[in-house]
């Protein structure tokens, strides 16, 4: 509990005296993680769209790499990012990694299943007999798209509530793409890996105790525009 006190008051006085390297780390993590999620619901919800209103080929395979994916260990999406940006890796040439580009690469790779995933059954639960009637009335796929939208927005919020949620409090895809270097691609995640490998507890619970600060304040903002939706939609 003494170690909890003194973390807190540290916390507390890191942002109140606005300590350089931890507004650093601050930005850092919020520039590459909504980054992340902006790129990865740009590319969730219209794929979630088409997968959820078409029949094709291998539809329930690449649903169920989808729900896998939605369970990936950042770990495993950290190797996987690591070998195809490795100099001999596929993306290689662009010497990417140990870049904040490569956080956000390992990151939209983490969140994009989450949202797809969460979305797809959003769309999937939206009535059939609906979708005809507004096809029916002259609608373009355009328009019920956008109407399906409209219609499943709360469960869409959730969806990139869920996906943020993963890639801030992330540590291991961080580390490995990103090198943890001081300055350029230390993120409050791995800044308490950093910190609590040196023995500094309290500055390492300090940081984690901002973290859970700033993942609360984003939460916060997008569960309140949820909500709001919510009571306009009644």
């Amino acid at each position: 509990m003494e170690l909890f006190v003194e973390a807190l008051t540290k916390a507390i006085h890191l942002l109140l005296s606005f300590d350089y390297e931890t507004y650093l780390v601050i930005w850092f993590t919020l520039k590459v993680s909504i980054t992340a999620i902006l790129i990865s619901t740009i590319l969730s919800i219209p794929l979630a769209l088409y997968i959820s209103t078409n029949q094709f080929r291998f539809k329930h395979f690449i649903l169920s790499t989808i729900n896998t994916g939605m369970a990936m260990p950042p770990v495993l999406a950290g190797l996987f990012i690591t070998i195809f940006l490795w100099r001999n890796g596929f993306l290689g040439r662009f010497n990417l990694l140990y870049t904040p580009q490569a956080i956000i690469i390992a990151q939209i790779f983490l969140a994009t299943p989450l949202i797809l995933g969460i979305s797809i059954s959003a769309f999937q639960s939206f009535p059939k007999k609906f979708m005809l009637q507004i096809l029916g009335l002259g609608a373009t796929k355009f328009q019920l798209y956008m109407i399906m939208i409209r219609e499943c927005k709360l469960t869409l919020l959730s969806a990139i509530m869920a996906g943020f949620g993963a890639i801030i409090s992330e540590v291991g895809a961080s580390m490995m793409v990103g090198g943890n270097i001081k300055g350029y691609t230390r993120v409050l995640t791995t800044a308490i890996v950093t910190e609590t490998g040196k023995g500094n507890f309290e500055l390492a619970m300090a940081y984690g105790i901002i973290l859970l600060l700033l993942s609360f304040s984003v939460n916060m903002i997008l569960t309140k525009i949820q909500q709001k939706n919510r009571t306009e939609h009644e």
